[in-house]
């Protein structure tokens, strides 16, 4: 895949699509900013080109109107405090202020567009929003590895207008760590694989079933499991239609030696709260009126020993409820496992990251991935569509 570092881009316009999608608080401050530090590499790269860059970028869901407290603001402050320069927010992602902001641009300088879903063209991937996009550019680089599963036009469509086209530094670099762990994994190689549902799920365990040596399963996902294996999970959530399709994965496994593990025991509740009656039962026990909130100790025991001789450890969505107290020992009790490890340990974004983050054990981790979605959809065994997009719409790099 060609790179920014494999283009010419001093003196030119270069429009990075970035993921500033950073939480904020009630107050309009970012909670976290590592989504922002993710792409600094193609940042200070393009600076140090003498580029000139245009930065954009989507946050939450405005839903196609201008909702301000959506607005991009607070990212072009503290990317100013980053970078230690002057990161200017234009009024707009496109229109005729915008274009002469972009026409101002002295080299070395950084403009950060205003939220692209205050227009909804984004999200249907209009042609006709994505080539005014591309007209403010002479290079387009996609380093939103977060939202390059989706048919966005500042990702897929733009491919198509912009002169040129390449990927960011963070971009390549969630796909060559991805790539390394699927094709020349250190072995044995472990999925854990979590999150409330299987049918979101589905096509990840099949195609994982292709790779790993050993499958791990938490959340509410494995009710569906524990039941397909005989046992009741009281008002546990689970998908009743999926129960077959659970069996055959468990048969499916079994023929292809792939060992497959399922909690023995779970933490059980009246309700999701965290004042309700808790109850550590095995999983032959869960009482008809209560849920599994959680794995329990006695599973966490077990796959931080089956994680002690991981070579390999790819891990996307929590065992339980772990936002909430109670139901946060056994998602926690995992993180401290993998970190533990001597396995090279790729986590999957989003709910995973923050779990990770909150147990404390990040910086032990191998690798956290930007993007839960467009990371569950490389484990889907699927190409990115914007990364499908990129490679249609560029002249592959020359050996220099």
């Amino acid at each position: 895949m060609k790179t920014i570092k494999d283009i010419p881009i001093s003196g030119l316009r270069v429009l990075i699509r970035v993921d500033f999608n950073v939480p904020l608080d009630s107050q309009q401050q970012i909670l976290d900013d590592a989504r922002i530090n993710a792409v600094l590499p193609t940042i200070q790269y393009a600076l140090s080109q003498s580029a000139r860059i245009i930065l954009a970028s989507h946050l939450g869901r405005p839903k196609g109107e201008v909702r301000m407290q959506y607005s991009l603001g607070p990212v072009a402050s503290r990317l100013s405090q980053i970078l230690g320069m002057d990161v200017v927010l234009a009024p707009d992602c496109i229109g005729a202020e915008t274009r002469s902001l972009v026409d101002e641009l002295q080299d070395g300088s950084v403009l950060l567009l205003e939220n692209l879903r205050f227009h909804a063209e984004e999200q249907q991937n209009d042609a006709e929003f994505a080539k005014a996009l591309a007209g403010l550019c002479d290079v387009y680089i996609n380093d939103a590895f977060g939202v390059s599963h989706r048919a966005n036009a500042s990702v897929e469509a733009v491919t198509s207008f912009a002169p040129t086209v390449a990927a960011g530094l963070l971009l390549k670099k969630e796909l060559d760590f991805f790539e390394t762990a699927m094709q020349k994994p250190v072995r044995p190689l472990v999925a854990i694989v979590g999150g409330a549902k299987v049918s979101s799920k589905l096509a990840a365990l099949k195609n994982m079933l292709q790779h790993v040596d050993q499958i791990i399963l938490g959340g509410a996902m494995a009710n569906t499991f524990i039941s397909a294996a005989g046992y009741s999970v009281g008002r546990s959530m689970f998908e009743v239609d999926l129960v077959p399709t659970a069996a055959a994965l468990i048969d499916q496994a079994k023929k292809r030696d792939v060992q497959f593990y399922m909690p023995v025991d779970v933490v059980a509740a009246k309700q999701l709260d965290p004042q309700a009656d808790l109850k550590k039962v095995p999983i032959q026990a869960i009482p008809p009126e209560w849920l599994a909130a959680d794995i329990g100790p006695a599973t966490a025991c077990l796959y931080s020993e089956v994680l002690q001789d991981a070579g390999t450890i790819i891990w996307n969505g929590p065992m339980g409820v772990f936002e909430m107290e109670p139901f946060s020992h056994g998602t926690f009790d995992l993180a401290r496992a993998v970190a533990a490890s001597q396995a090279v340990s790729i986590i999957g974004g989003g709910e995973t990251g923050s779990a990770v983050n909150l147990a404390g054990v990040a910086d032990q981790m191998t690798y956290i991935s930007t993007g839960g979605g467009a990371f569950l959809t490389l484990m889907e065994g699927k190409q990115l569509v914007a990364v499908a997009a990129l490679n249609r719409n560029s002249v592959p790099p020359t050996d220099s």
